[in-house]
């Protein structure tokens, strides 16, 4: 088992290095110069010179990545070109948004995903099958930038049931909760429906297996031949789909976070773009990668503790 953890952990070190140099190279050759941005047009060369020494952005490509790469280690993000702020402490201010609405959007989607799932594989099919599966095909292929245009126009607009956008802070955790209800639902629903078509594929996998007969044979009926033998089985796959999802959600959110003007890690993201605050931009993206490739590394120890044939791999 150490050995599995080691060669992981190692692999995962390898892909945070190789991620590392993709961001920095792809943000570093956009076109445009912070410098430029932050004094103007009106900008003399000597004032843009003094500028770029200050923000470091008059060092080498590699001088710039081994700084950016030794501040992460120790915590130190750098500081934005733009707030000159800390990253860091932009981090710490927009994850408490972002972080509650991936795990209310990654909950609400477990709560929906999992009965139409499971209802799916039990009346396999028939009509509810079918209809189950036309929805989740549906919910898929809506973007869930549109979708989320037309919770506001419903919800917001027309009955004025949520507002349309902004986040009130945790001070009123009910008012914040509500704010963050339409984007959780326009975030949930295409994972709902993926997570719903796996559910309903892994259950159908286990349903088929010799000891799901022998229970049934014993006089279980299929109700609970599902829910005292086959939905725990079921299970692993799911499992490691929600855990993809959830670091996904915190990823992706930048779409629906400008949609709502949430100010999350995603439109953090996107206001770097703009700006051309490019410190920001490697930061948080590196940040977000982080939580992806942590969670795939997680998901595979677990997988190894559930079956240890894997730990021979």
């Amino acid at each position: 088992m150490l050995r599995y953890i080691l060669t992981r952990a190692f692999s995962l070190g390898l892909s945070l290095i190789l991620a590392s140099v993709v961001i920095f190279a792809l943000i570093e050759v956009i076109p445009g110069d912070p410098a430029s941005y932050m004094m103007g047009l009106n900008a003399t060369p000597e004032n843009l010179a003094a500028l770029r020494a200050e923000l470091g952005l008059d060092a080498g490509p590699m001088a710039r990545y081994l700084a950016w790469v030794g501040g992460m280690l120790t915590g130190d993000f750098g500081i934005s070109y733009t707030y000159r702020v800390p990253v860091a402490d932009l981090v710490a201010d927009r994850i408490w948004v972002s972080l509650p609405l991936a795990i209310y959007a990654l909950t609400l989607s477990t709560l929906i995903a999992f009965p139409i799932g499971i209802i799916a594989a039990a009346r396999r099919a028939t009509w509810a099958d079918h209809g189950i599966m036309g929805a989740t095909q549906l919910g898929i292929a809506v973007p869930n930038f549109w979708f989320a245009m037309l919770l506001v126009l419903v919800f917001a607009v027309n009955l004025r049931w949520f507002s349309a956008g902004g986040f009130p802070g945790w001070t009123d955790p009910a008012a914040a909760i509500k704010a963050l209800t339409l984007p959780a639902v326009a975030l949930a629903l295409p994972q709902a429906a993926i997570l719903a078509r796996v559910m309903r594929s892994a259950l159908l996998d286990t349903l088929d297996q010799d000891y799901i007969r022998t229970a049934r044979a014993k006089g279980l009926s299929r109700a609970q031949t599902i829910r005292r033998h086959a939905l725990c089985n079921a299970l692993i796959p799911v499992l490691t789909i929600i855990g993809l999802q959830f670091s996904f959600l915190i990823a992706v959110a930048i779409i629906i976070e400008n949609v709502f003007f949430l100010r999350g890690l995603g439109r953090l993201i996107f206001q770097g773009i703009t700006q051309r605050d490019l410190i920001v931009v490697e930061s948080v993206t590196m940040l977000l990668v982080f939580a992806v490739i942590l969670v795939t590394f997680l998901i595979d120890l677990a997988y190894a503790l559930v079956d240890p044939r894997l730990r021979r791999t």
